[in-house]
Protein backbone atom coordinates (compact mmCIF):
# COMPACT_ATOMS: atom_id res chain seq x y z
CA UNK A 1 0.00 0.00 0.00
CA UNK A 2 1.11 3.26 -1.46
CA UNK A 3 2.14 5.97 1.36
CA UNK A 4 -0.78 8.54 0.04
CA UNK A 5 -3.53 5.44 0.17
CA UNK A 6 -2.15 5.01 3.92
CA UNK A 7 -2.58 9.23 4.95
CA UNK A 8 -6.11 8.80 3.00
CA UNK A 9 -7.09 5.60 5.21
CA UNK A 10 -6.10 7.32 8.52
CA UNK A 11 -7.72 10.40 7.43
CA UNK A 12 -11.20 8.65 6.88
CA UNK A 13 -10.66 7.01 10.18
CA UNK A 14 -10.26 10.27 12.21
CA UNK A 15 -13.31 11.65 10.07
CA UNK A 16 -15.50 8.72 11.39
CA UNK A 17 -13.96 8.65 14.93
CA UNK A 18 -14.51 12.13 15.19
CA UNK A 19 -18.43 11.62 13.81
CA UNK A 20 -18.48 9.59 17.14
CA UNK A 21 -20.03 10.79 19.97
CA UNK A 22 -17.74 12.23 22.59
CA UNK A 23 -18.60 10.27 25.67
CA UNK A 24 -18.32 7.17 23.13
CA UNK A 25 -15.04 8.37 21.88
CA UNK A 26 -13.46 9.18 25.62
CA UNK A 27 -15.05 5.47 26.48
CA UNK A 28 -13.06 3.59 23.43
CA UNK A 29 -9.79 5.35 24.64
CA UNK A 30 -10.20 4.50 27.82
CA UNK A 31 -10.82 1.19 26.87
CA UNK A 32 -8.43 0.81 24.39
CA UNK A 33 -5.74 2.25 27.38
CA UNK A 34 -6.86 -0.33 29.81
CA UNK A 35 -6.89 -2.78 27.01
CA UNK A 36 -3.02 -2.28 26.12
CA UNK A 37 -1.86 -1.55 30.20
CA UNK A 38 -3.87 -5.10 30.95
CA UNK A 39 -1.69 -6.95 28.07
CA UNK A 40 1.23 -4.95 29.02
CA UNK A 41 0.88 -6.01 32.49
CA UNK A 42 0.27 -9.45 31.63
CA UNK A 43 3.18 -9.88 29.74
CA UNK A 44 5.12 -8.48 32.12
CA UNK A 45 3.51 -11.17 34.45
CA UNK A 46 4.07 -14.15 33.19
CA UNK A 47 7.58 -12.93 31.76
CA UNK A 48 8.09 -12.64 35.35
CA UNK A 49 7.20 -15.88 36.73
CA UNK A 50 9.71 -17.49 34.06
CA UNK A 51 12.16 -16.31 36.52
CA UNK A 52 10.47 -15.58 40.23
CA UNK A 53 12.94 -17.14 43.17
CA UNK A 54 11.77 -19.89 45.67
CA UNK A 55 11.09 -18.50 49.28
CA UNK A 56 13.10 -19.63 51.87
CA UNK A 57 16.01 -21.89 52.27
CA UNK A 58 17.14 -25.39 50.99
CA UNK A 59 14.22 -27.99 52.51
CA UNK A 60 12.20 -30.92 51.84
CA UNK A 61 8.52 -29.55 50.00
CA UNK A 62 5.79 -32.16 50.02
CA UNK A 63 3.40 -32.41 46.76
CA UNK A 64 0.17 -33.25 47.99
CA UNK A 65 -1.71 -35.78 46.42
CA UNK A 66 -4.27 -33.74 44.03
CA UNK A 67 -2.28 -30.46 44.39
CA UNK A 68 -2.67 -28.20 41.54
CA UNK A 69 0.44 -26.39 40.02
CA UNK A 70 -0.93 -23.01 40.15
CA UNK A 71 -1.71 -23.59 43.72
CA UNK A 72 1.54 -24.76 44.43
CA UNK A 73 3.62 -22.02 42.30
CA UNK A 74 1.61 -19.45 44.37
CA UNK A 75 2.92 -21.07 47.74
CA UNK A 76 6.39 -21.28 46.82
CA UNK A 77 7.28 -18.20 45.00
CA UNK A 78 9.37 -15.75 46.82
CA UNK A 79 7.01 -12.76 46.10
CA UNK A 80 3.07 -12.47 45.58
CA UNK A 81 2.12 -13.96 42.22
CA UNK A 82 -1.38 -13.04 40.51
CA UNK A 83 -3.27 -16.77 40.67
CA UNK A 84 -4.91 -15.71 37.12
CA UNK A 85 -1.63 -14.85 35.59
CA UNK A 86 -0.16 -17.84 37.17
CA UNK A 87 -2.82 -19.93 35.24
CA UNK A 88 -2.29 -18.10 32.22
CA UNK A 89 1.45 -19.06 32.45
CA UNK A 90 0.59 -22.41 33.61
CA UNK A 91 -1.67 -22.91 29.48
CA UNK A 92 1.59 -21.39 27.89
CA UNK A 93 3.81 -23.81 29.91
CA UNK A 94 1.35 -27.09 29.98
CA UNK A 95 4.47 -29.46 30.45
CA UNK A 96 5.09 -28.12 33.99
CA UNK A 97 1.18 -28.32 35.21
CA UNK A 98 1.46 -32.60 35.37
CA UNK A 99 2.80 -32.56 38.78
CA UNK A 100 3.26 -35.58 40.83
CA UNK A 101 2.70 -36.42 44.66
CA UNK A 102 5.62 -37.20 46.82
CA UNK A 103 8.26 -35.11 49.04
CA UNK A 104 11.43 -33.62 47.18
CA UNK A 105 14.32 -31.88 48.33
CA UNK A 106 14.28 -28.20 46.68
CA UNK A 107 17.45 -25.74 46.94
CA UNK A 108 17.82 -22.20 48.01
CA UNK A 109 18.40 -20.04 44.58
CA UNK A 110 15.89 -22.29 42.69
CA UNK A 111 13.27 -20.39 40.68
CA UNK A 112 9.78 -21.60 40.45
CA UNK A 113 9.73 -23.06 37.06
CA UNK A 114 12.75 -25.72 38.26
CA UNK A 115 10.81 -26.71 40.94
CA UNK A 116 8.07 -27.41 39.26
CA UNK A 117 9.89 -29.13 36.39
CA UNK A 118 11.57 -31.98 39.10
CA UNK A 119 7.93 -32.05 40.83
CA UNK A 120 6.85 -33.25 37.13
CA UNK A 121 9.86 -35.28 36.76
CA UNK A 122 8.93 -37.33 40.02
CA UNK A 123 12.38 -37.50 41.46
CA UNK A 124 11.70 -37.45 45.18
CA UNK A 125 14.22 -36.88 47.38
CA UNK A 126 16.16 -40.16 48.48
CA UNK A 127 17.83 -40.80 51.56
CA UNK A 128 19.83 -43.97 52.69
CA UNK A 129 20.37 -46.79 55.30
CA UNK A 130 23.93 -49.27 55.37
CA UNK A 131 22.85 -52.30 57.07
CA UNK A 132 26.32 -53.63 58.02
CA UNK A 133 27.39 -57.01 57.55
CA UNK A 134 27.96 -59.22 60.74
CA UNK A 135 25.85 -57.04 62.64
CA UNK A 136 22.52 -58.91 64.28
CA UNK A 137 18.70 -57.94 63.32
CA UNK A 138 18.37 -56.57 66.89
CA UNK A 139 21.20 -54.19 65.75
CA UNK A 140 19.23 -53.66 62.07
CA UNK A 141 16.51 -52.58 63.69
CA UNK A 142 18.20 -49.81 65.77
CA UNK A 143 19.74 -48.58 62.74
CA UNK A 144 16.45 -48.84 60.97
CA UNK A 145 14.85 -46.99 64.03
CA UNK A 146 17.52 -43.65 63.57
CA UNK A 147 17.40 -43.25 60.04
CA UNK A 148 15.46 -40.08 59.08
CA UNK A 149 12.10 -39.83 57.55
CA UNK A 150 11.99 -43.93 57.70
CA UNK A 151 8.35 -44.49 59.40
CA UNK A 152 7.21 -47.01 61.52
CA UNK A 153 10.11 -48.18 63.79
CA UNK A 154 10.31 -52.10 64.41
CA UNK A 155 11.36 -53.61 67.78
CA UNK A 156 12.64 -56.99 68.99
CA UNK A 157 8.81 -57.90 69.75
CA UNK A 158 8.24 -57.43 65.99
CA UNK A 159 10.67 -59.91 64.60
CA UNK A 160 7.77 -63.19 64.64
CA UNK A 161 5.22 -60.68 62.61
CA UNK A 162 8.34 -60.34 60.10
CA UNK A 163 8.92 -63.84 60.33
CA UNK A 164 5.42 -64.77 59.31
CA UNK A 165 5.18 -62.09 56.68
CA UNK A 166 8.23 -62.91 54.51
CA UNK A 167 6.88 -66.31 55.13
CA UNK A 168 10.58 -67.64 56.74
CA UNK A 169 10.48 -70.80 57.74
CA UNK A 170 12.98 -70.66 60.85
CA UNK A 171 12.01 -69.46 64.12
CA UNK A 172 15.00 -67.50 64.35
CA UNK A 173 15.03 -64.84 61.43
CA UNK A 174 18.82 -64.28 61.95
CA UNK A 175 20.75 -64.07 58.35
CA UNK A 176 17.72 -63.83 56.22
CA UNK A 177 18.75 -60.24 54.95
CA UNK A 178 21.44 -59.16 52.33
CA UNK A 179 23.76 -56.13 54.17
CA UNK A 180 23.66 -53.42 51.49
CA UNK A 181 23.10 -49.83 51.54
CA UNK A 182 19.20 -49.14 50.49
CA UNK A 183 17.56 -46.27 49.24
CA UNK A 184 14.32 -44.81 50.31
CA UNK A 185 12.27 -41.87 49.77
CA UNK A 186 9.57 -39.99 52.93
CA UNK A 187 6.79 -42.53 53.74
CA UNK A 188 9.08 -45.35 53.35
CA UNK A 189 8.85 -47.99 56.57
CA UNK A 190 10.98 -49.95 57.82
CA UNK A 191 9.55 -52.98 56.94
CA UNK A 192 9.86 -51.75 53.46
CA UNK A 193 13.56 -52.00 53.79
CA UNK A 194 13.52 -55.39 55.39
CA UNK A 195 11.42 -56.53 52.99
CA UNK A 196 13.68 -55.67 50.04
CA UNK A 197 16.69 -56.81 52.15
CA UNK A 198 15.36 -60.31 52.48
CA UNK A 199 13.96 -61.03 48.68
CA UNK A 200 17.56 -59.76 48.16
CA UNK A 201 19.26 -62.41 50.46
CA UNK A 202 16.52 -65.15 49.02
CA UNK A 203 17.68 -64.32 45.46
CA UNK A 204 21.69 -64.09 46.03
CA UNK A 205 21.92 -67.31 48.07
CA UNK A 206 19.67 -69.08 45.58
CA UNK A 207 21.79 -67.80 42.49
CA UNK A 208 25.21 -68.62 44.17
CA UNK A 209 23.74 -72.23 45.35
CA UNK A 210 23.22 -73.26 41.99
CA UNK A 211 27.32 -72.28 40.72
CA UNK A 212 28.36 -73.60 44.40
CA UNK A 213 31.23 -76.23 44.48
CA UNK A 214 29.74 -79.59 44.54
CA UNK A 215 31.78 -80.85 46.93
CA UNK A 216 31.23 -78.49 49.76
CA UNK A 217 29.66 -80.63 52.44
CA UNK A 218 26.13 -78.51 52.92
CA UNK A 219 22.54 -80.01 52.46
CA UNK A 220 20.74 -77.00 51.63
CA UNK A 221 20.84 -73.24 50.83
CA UNK A 222 20.02 -72.70 54.75
CA UNK A 223 23.34 -74.68 56.09
CA UNK A 224 25.55 -72.44 53.52
CA UNK A 225 24.11 -69.46 55.31
CA UNK A 226 24.57 -70.18 58.67
CA UNK A 227 28.05 -70.97 57.17
CA UNK A 228 28.75 -67.83 56.03
CA UNK A 229 27.60 -65.98 59.15
CA UNK A 230 30.11 -68.05 61.53
CA UNK A 231 32.59 -66.79 58.74
CA UNK A 232 31.54 -63.28 58.50
CA UNK A 233 31.98 -63.16 62.29
CA UNK A 234 35.92 -65.12 62.16
CA UNK A 235 37.48 -62.37 59.83
CA UNK A 236 36.72 -58.83 58.14
CA UNK A 237 39.50 -59.73 55.57
CA UNK A 238 38.06 -60.53 52.15
CA UNK A 239 41.01 -62.30 50.79
CA UNK A 240 40.64 -64.35 54.40
CA UNK A 241 37.58 -65.70 53.84
CA UNK A 242 37.97 -69.01 51.05
CA UNK A 243 40.27 -69.66 53.45
CA UNK A 244 38.52 -69.76 56.90
CA UNK A 245 35.84 -71.02 55.10
CA UNK A 246 38.25 -74.12 54.05
CA UNK A 247 39.27 -75.01 57.55
CA UNK A 248 35.21 -75.15 58.98
CA UNK A 249 34.64 -77.29 55.53
CA UNK A 250 37.63 -79.94 56.54
CA UNK A 251 36.12 -79.86 59.92
CA UNK A 252 33.03 -80.68 58.82
CA UNK A 253 34.44 -83.03 56.82
CA UNK A 254 36.46 -85.00 59.57
CA UNK A 255 33.32 -84.84 61.91
CA UNK A 256 35.46 -82.61 63.93
CA UNK A 257 33.26 -79.63 66.34
CA UNK A 258 34.17 -75.95 64.65
CA UNK A 259 34.94 -74.86 68.25
CA UNK A 260 34.48 -70.95 66.83
CA UNK A 261 33.92 -68.44 69.51
CA UNK A 262 31.20 -66.34 67.83
CA UNK A 263 29.12 -68.98 67.95
CA UNK A 264 29.58 -69.02 71.56
CA UNK A 265 29.34 -65.43 72.15
CA UNK A 266 25.76 -65.45 69.75
CA UNK A 267 24.71 -68.82 72.11
CA UNK A 268 25.16 -67.05 75.56
CA UNK A 269 23.88 -63.73 74.59
CA UNK A 270 23.74 -60.85 76.77
CA UNK A 271 25.57 -62.87 79.69
CA UNK A 272 28.71 -62.33 77.00
CA UNK A 273 30.69 -59.27 78.41
CA UNK A 274 33.55 -59.19 76.18
CA UNK A 275 35.58 -62.31 77.40
CA UNK A 276 34.96 -66.08 76.92
CA UNK A 277 35.06 -67.83 80.24
CA UNK A 278 35.01 -71.77 80.46
CA UNK A 279 31.28 -71.49 82.02
CA UNK A 280 30.92 -70.19 77.71
CA UNK A 281 32.59 -72.53 76.31
CA UNK A 282 30.88 -75.39 78.57
CA UNK A 283 27.82 -73.93 78.50
CA UNK A 284 25.14 -76.65 76.59
CA UNK A 285 23.53 -74.51 74.43
CA UNK A 286 22.22 -75.39 70.75
CA UNK A 287 24.66 -72.89 69.27
CA UNK A 288 27.66 -73.66 71.20
CA UNK A 289 30.30 -75.45 68.79
CA UNK A 290 32.82 -76.65 71.36
CA UNK A 291 29.94 -78.84 72.31
CA UNK A 292 27.65 -79.69 69.54
CA UNK A 293 28.47 -81.39 66.31
CA UNK A 294 28.33 -79.78 63.17
CA UNK A 295 26.62 -76.23 62.28
CA UNK A 296 24.54 -74.44 64.70
CA UNK A 297 20.59 -74.09 63.89
CA UNK A 298 20.38 -71.15 62.55
CA UNK A 299 23.07 -68.10 61.23
CA UNK A 300 24.48 -66.29 64.22
CA UNK A 301 24.72 -62.71 62.10
CA UNK A 302 23.79 -61.07 58.96
CA UNK A 303 26.80 -62.71 56.33
CA UNK A 304 27.66 -60.46 52.94
CA UNK A 305 28.36 -61.52 49.57
CA UNK A 306 31.49 -62.01 50.06
CA UNK A 307 30.92 -64.61 52.85
CA UNK A 308 28.20 -66.53 50.98
CA UNK A 309 30.78 -66.85 48.32
CA UNK A 310 33.66 -68.04 50.12
CA UNK A 311 31.06 -70.65 51.98
CA UNK A 312 30.12 -71.95 48.50
CA UNK A 313 33.81 -71.83 47.15
CA UNK A 314 36.16 -72.78 50.33
CA UNK A 315 39.84 -72.62 49.03
CA UNK A 316 41.10 -76.03 48.80
CA UNK A 317 43.61 -76.46 51.87
CA UNK A 318 44.28 -79.01 54.72
CA UNK A 319 44.17 -76.40 57.27
CA UNK A 320 42.27 -77.78 60.43
CA UNK A 321 43.26 -74.40 62.43
CA UNK A 322 43.76 -70.86 63.17
CA UNK A 323 44.30 -68.53 65.34
CA UNK A 324 44.21 -64.71 65.19
CA UNK A 325 48.07 -63.03 65.01
CA UNK A 326 47.02 -59.35 64.60
CA UNK A 327 45.63 -56.69 62.31
CA UNK A 328 42.60 -58.82 61.53
CA UNK A 329 44.90 -61.49 60.06
CA UNK A 330 44.93 -65.31 60.90
CA UNK A 331 47.93 -67.43 61.39
CA UNK A 332 46.31 -71.39 59.53
CA UNK A 333 47.54 -75.19 61.06
CA UNK A 334 47.08 -78.39 59.89
CA UNK A 335 48.13 -79.60 63.30
CA UNK A 336 46.90 -79.16 66.47
CA UNK A 337 50.61 -79.38 67.64
CA UNK A 338 51.60 -76.19 65.15
CA UNK A 339 48.48 -74.58 66.11
CA UNK A 340 49.01 -74.56 69.84
CA UNK A 341 52.55 -73.06 69.07
CA UNK A 342 50.87 -70.09 67.06
CA UNK A 343 48.06 -70.03 70.02
CA UNK A 344 51.60 -69.86 72.10
CA UNK A 345 52.92 -66.91 70.41
CA UNK A 346 50.40 -65.01 68.96
CA UNK A 347 48.07 -65.13 71.93
CA UNK A 348 49.74 -65.85 74.81
CA UNK A 349 53.37 -64.51 74.62
CA UNK A 350 51.50 -60.77 73.76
Amino acid sequence: MSNMKIIALLSACKTRWLRWPKKIRILTAVMAIALCAFTAWGSWSWQQLDSVLLKGNSRLYTVAKGAKAKDVLVELAAEPVSPFWSVVWLKLHPELSQIKAGTYKIEKGWNVKHALLVFVSGKEAVFSVTLIEGQRIEDWLLALSKSPYLEQPLTPDDLNSLRSEFNIEQENIEGWFLPETYSYTVGSTSRDILRRAHNEMKGYLEKNWKNRDKSVPYDSPYEALIMASIIEKETGKVDERPRIASVFVNRLNKKMKLQTDPTVIYGVKDRYDGNIRRRDLEDDNPYNTYVIDGLPPTPIAMPGKAAIKAALHPDKTNYLYFVAKGGGAHKFSTSLAEHNNAVRRYVLEQ
